[in-house]
């Protein structure tokens, strides 16, 4: 199983970076690689179809929304990649009260021919939405 995590530090409140990042239809509105998000609803089980920019379409599975501990998980249901047995996380820890981080990863099965260009997208894509909460609350 290959595993990609990137995280980055957010000039905002934990609960403030939260209110985004779980708002499980909106992708789009922090992930630049992102052109369209739709979901079919907000609670486990609730699916949302990315297009990405250059024309991919993504369908993602909500699997658990925690407030509390601000943690989502998801999985991937359908994608132009091959990809399987796919489980992300994004999680917004507090660091001190007007700053958090911001912690998106996964774990996933790849043909080992596909690893290294696979992980590297992934990477990117989670760096891209990193950057982009930085820049909502900047």
């Amino acid at each position: 199983m290959d595993k990609v995590n990137v995280s980055g530090t957010i000039q905002a409140s934990a609960n403030e970076v939260w209110k985004l990042v779980s708002n499980y239809g909106e992708l789009n509105q922090f992930v630049e690689a992102v052109e369209t998000c739709t979901s079919d609803g907000s609670e486990a089980g609730s699916v949302r179809t990315l297009t990405l920019q250059d024309g991919g379409v993504v369908k993602e599975k909500l699997q658990s929304l925690d407030n509390e501990n601000r943690v989502l998980t998801y999985t991937i249901e359908e994608s132009p990649m091959p990809i399987s047995n796919y489980t992300g996380t994004m999680r917004v820890r507090r660091l001190k009260e007007n700053q958090s981080e911001f912690i998106w990863s996964s774990e996933f099965d790849v043909p080992d021919e596909s690893a290294d260009e696979i992980k590297g997208a992934l990477e990117g894509l989670y760096s891209l939405g990193v950057q982009g909460l930085q820049e909502s609350f900047s």
